[in-house]
């Protein structure tokens, strides 16, 4: 996926905020809390501890520079070369959402509505 394809993608989840941060990166967040960086680099998003050790050894991903090397469970996707499939990394993508959206207070996912 192309970065303008990526936004489209963060966008239509549903309860969804955007900024622009950092040096033009468009921050995906949802109740406040990030779920997705998206850069020149490549797309940044949680994961999951075994996910984090199993695809931060893949061609085209990498543990996400800043966040990762404070001992956060984020990768960062830069591939072509190697990397995830478009599927695979929507997968990833809403896989970061759900875990972000999941850990909002349930007083904050009501008035969300999610």
């Amino acid at each position: 996926m192309q970065r303008d394809q990526i936004n489209a993608f963060c966008c239509a989840l549903p309860a969804t905020t955007h900024v622009v941060q950092w040096a033009a990166a468009d921050v995906w967040k949802i109740g406040g809390k990030v779920f997705a960086i998206v850069s020149n680099d490549g797309v940044s998003f949680k994961t999951s501890d075994l996910l984090f050790e199993v695809l931060g050894q893949e061609e085209g991903i990498r543990p996400a520079p800043y966040l990762a090397s404070r001992g956060f469970k984020w990768l960062q996707h830069y591939g072509p070369p190697g990397g995830l499939s478009d599927a695979e990394l929507g997968q990833a993508i809403e896989a970061s959402y759900a875990m972000i959206r999941d850990a909002l207070p349930r007083k904050k996912r009501t008035e969300l509505r999610i």
